[in-house]
């Protein structure tokens, strides 16, 4: 736990030990959420009555920091990274444009409505329950702003759970997750955190906000090309009349998946339980040659109220970004990922890119310029 947060918690405790009322304690902290939402609220007002105002928009992209990173099981340096992808989005090294020719500074595209902030909560001795109670609350306050998607900057993979619940809860049903990361993060409660950033898509799949399976079973990857060619052979068929259309509700063969884990490459075996046990599809880097084509060629969000992308930093390979808490060689790189961001096909509702850690960056900040970049490139593939 990072030295400010431990100050933050043991002010609390010794609060507590000199029988300072519960209730009063409790009213400070609510005073401080309040302001915290207060603040995210009325920016993310004035940024959509902006985009609101000047027209010819369906969805823009609106960057919301979370800067936390005490709920890592090794460093917390991703609480820092948000200013720092920030910075480094509108360095003067590049140009505004995305790959796709999306202009950043075009407020249509790009808007920001800044931090929710976390140590100063947690300072007053909020604890996680309701600190990600805010995160949620924070993401809804930015999603009332039609027509303002959040794209979060976070901050350690925890803050993906709260992010997709306030998705999910808002929308009004699940979402498709896309997740690119070198481990899963399903682990149901990784060292006695039901919070940890190894935990988040347990909580997620857990919630109901992603899509739930009608059967709990996984389909292995070796399985994903026997979905199509079962689903071309059932249409065929029916295309024939040989056999009653009604006969199939669907022409996927297979059950689909309800998340798309891709990148993966250090995995224990709950992991994989637990992968199997929520209907996961997950892909490991051991097999990606072999997937490529598949992975590069995703449809996604049907039938579902969109699609989530979550970007764990270290789902590349450390030759592309050095500056993460967990290095895992043999990672994608960087245009593999932008591969599949570009070529998806889907309704992207919100995204995060998450643990980007600067105290392991290089001197030049070569990670910090990746971070940025994803953020561009969702950006791109958000707005519209």
């Amino acid at each position: 736990m990072s030295t400010i947060g431990r100050r933050g918690i043991h002010y609390w405790q010794k609060l507590n030990a000199a029988n300072v009322p519960a209730t009063l304690l409790e009213k400070g902290q609510n005073r401080v959420i309040d302001a915290s939402l207060t603040l995210i609220r009325e920016r993310a007002k004035l940024k959509g009555e902006l985009v609101r105002a000047l027209g010819g928009t369906i969805a823009s992209s609106s960057l919301l920091g979370v800067p936390l990173g005490h709920n890592s099981s090794f460093l917390q340096g991703p609480a820092f990274a948000p200013p720092r992808i920030r910075e480094a989005i509108w360095c003067g090294s590049t140009n505004s444009s995305t790959e796709e020719g999306k202009e950043l500074n075009d407020p249509r595209v790009l808007t920001d409505v800044g931090d929710v902030p976390v140590q100063e909560i947690r300072d007053c001795g909020v604890d996680d329950d309701r600190l990600m109670n805010v995160i949620s609350e924070s993401v809804k306050l930015v999603m009332e702003e039609d027509p303002l998607r959040p794209l979060v900057l976070g901050g350690d993979h925890s803050i993906s759970f709260p992010v997709v619940r306030a998705v999910s809860e808002k929308l009004g049903g699940p979402v498709d997750i896309l997740h690119l990361d070198a481990h899963p993060d399903i682990y149901h409660s990784f060292e006695g955190n039901k919070y940890s950033h190894a935990s988040s898509f347990a909580r997620i799949m857990e919630g109901g906000y992603a899509r739930r399976l009608l059967q709990p079973v996984n389909v292995p990857t070796s399985h994903k090309y026997l979905r199509w060619f079962c689903g071309l052979w059932i249409q065929a068929f029916v295309d024939q009349q040989l056999v009653p259309v009604k006969a199939f509700k669907r022409v996927n063969a297979l059950p689909e998946p309800s998340i798309e884990q891709v990148g993966i490459r250090s995995i224990t075996a709950e992991g994989r339980e637990q992968g199997k046990r929520f209907g996961v599809e997950q892909f490991e880097m051991r097999t990606f040659s072999r997937d490529r084509h598949f992975l590069e060629n995703l449809k996604l969000g049907e039938g579902v109220k969109g699609v989530y992308i979550s970007i764990d930093v270290d789902c590349l390979d450390p030759a592309f970004a050095p500056g993460v808490s967990h290095i895992e060689p043999g990672g994608l790189s960087f245009r593999d990922v932008l591969n599949i961001l570009h070529n998806l096909q889907g309704d992207v509702v919100a995204a995060d890119v998450v643990e980007f850690n600067p105290q392991r960056d290089t001197v030049d900040g070569m990670t910090a310029m990746v971070a940025a970049k994803l953020v561009r490139e969702l950006t791109a593939k958000i707005s519209k």
